[in-house]
C-alpha cells in the first residue's frame, strides 16, 4: 500500500471514545482505495482530501498495489487502526477478504464506511456510499442492445476482477439490460481484464484472433473500453462494433464525444467522498452514526440517444465529469 495524503487540521491520535460525539474532537480519517493510479480512485482521493480540508479534518490516504490486492488493503486498515483514526473510508477490493480487518476497526470504535464497493455482507461496514453497479450495468446493456436494433447480437464481454462484487454486479446488470443469460450463444468471447487498459487491449486482440464476428462489446470501465477500441481499430472493426462502458471520467466522456465508444454510464466519486468525509466528521463531533446503503447516482452519457432510455449528451457530461 502507499501513503498518499496528510491534510487538514489537528494531529493524529487520541482515544476513540474521548472524541466521538462530544463536539470538540479533532478528526482524523483514513481512506483506503483499491489502487492509487486508476483515475476513478485518484479523483475519489482528491475529493476526499478537499472535503477533509473543508471540514478541518486530517486525511491519511493509503491504497492497495493493484485492483484485487486484499493483503495490501488489510495492511492499510491495520496501519490506520494503529494511527488512531476515528473513521475509515474504504473501497474494498475483496468484499469478503477485508471483513476481518473491518471488524477489528469497528471493535475499536472506528466508524467504517464503504465507498464505491459494498462489503459482503453490506452491513459489515457501518454504511455504504456507492454506485448501484447493477443499475449501471443494466443501463449500458440496454443502450448497446438498442443500438443493435434488428441485428442479432454477437457480443464480447471484457470483465473486471474475479471475485469482485462490482465486477459481478456490472456484468449481471449488463446481461439483464441486454436481455440475455450468461450461457447465451450470443456471447462470442469473454476475458478478465482487472480493469486495466493494456490487459483489455491484449484480451481483445486475442478474442479477435478467434473470431471477428462481433458487433457489440461490454466493458467493465473506461480504461478497458479504450483498450478494446484500440484493438478493434487496428483490425479496422471499430466502426461496426458498438462499445459501451461505465465510469464518467473526463477522458471517457471525451472518448464518447470522439466516437471511440458509443456511451458510458457516469458515476459520481466526488459525491461518495463528500458524503463519507461528512459522515465521519458528524460521527466524531455530534455522535451521529450513518447506516445503510446510499446510491450516489448513475447517468447514461451519449451523443446518440435511443428511444426509451434517458440520457445526457457529452457536453453535459464534460461539465460534471471527474479526473
Amino acid at each position: 500500500m502507499v501513503g498518499a495524503l496528510l491534510l487538514g487540521a489537528g494531529a493524529c491520535g487520541g482515544d476513540q471514545d474521548s472524541t466521538s460525539g462530544d463536539g470538540t474532537g479533532e478528526v482524523t480519517i483514513g481512506l483506503v482505495t483499491k489502487t492509487e493510479t486508476n483515475p476513478f480512485f485518484v479523483s475519489l482521493r482528491n475529493a476526499a482530501a478537499e472535503a477533509a480540508a473543508e471540514n478541518d479534518a486530517e486525511l491519511i490516504a493509503l491504497s492497495g498495489k493493484f485492483d484485487g490486492d486484499n493483503e495490501g488493503q488489510v495492511a492499510a486498515v491495520e496501519s490506520l487502526i494503529a494511527r488512531d483514526v476515528q473513521g475509515i473510508l474504504i473501497t474494498p477490493s475483496n468484499t469478503t477478504g477485508i471483513l476481518g480487518a473491518i471488524a477489528e476497526a469497528r471493535r475499536q470504535g472506528i466508524l467504517v464506511i464503504a465507498l464505491d464497493t459494498a462489503t459482503d455482507p453490506v452491513d459489515a461496514a457501518d454504511a455504504t456510499y456507492a454506485t448501484d453497479n447493477f443499475k449501471a450495468g443494466r443501463l449500458q446493456g440496454a443502450y448497446v442492445r438498442a443500438v443493435l436494433g434488428d441485428r442479432a447480437p454477437e457480443l464480447f464481454m471484457l470483465d473486471g476482477t474475479e471475485g469482485s462484487t462490482v465486477s459481478q454486479h456490472r456484468h449481471d446488470g449488463f446481461l439483464d439490460g441486454f436481455g440475455i443469460k450468461d450461457d447465451s450463444p450470443a456471447i462470442r468471447g469473454r476475458a478478465i481484464t482487472n480493469g486495466d487498459r493494456n490487459r483489455a487491449q491484449a484480451a481483445m486482440e486475442n478474442l479477435l484472433q478467434r473470431t471477428s464476428d462481433v458487433n457489440s462489446v461490454y466493458t467493465i470501465n473506461e480504461p478497458v473500453a479504450d483498450g478494446a477500441y484500440t484493438a478493434l481499430a487496428a483490425r479496422g472493426l471499430a466502426q461496426q462494433v458498438t462499445v459501451g462502458s461505465i465510469d464518467g471520467g473526463c477522458e471517457g466522456v471525451r472518448d464518447v464525444r470522439s466516437g471511440k465508444y458509443a456511451a458510458t454510464v457516469m458515476q459520481f466519486p466526488v459525491r461518495m467522498a463528500d458524503l463519507g468525509v461528512a459522515a465521519v466528521t458528524d460521527f466524531v463531533r455530534d455522535g451521529k452514526k450513518p447506516s445503510g446503503f446510499t446510491d450516489t447516482g448513475t447517468q447514461l452519457i451519449t451523443d446518440k440517444p435511443v428511444r426509451g432510455l434517458a440520457s445526457q449528451n457529452t457536453e453535459w457530461g464534460l461539465q460534471r465529469c471527474w479526473g
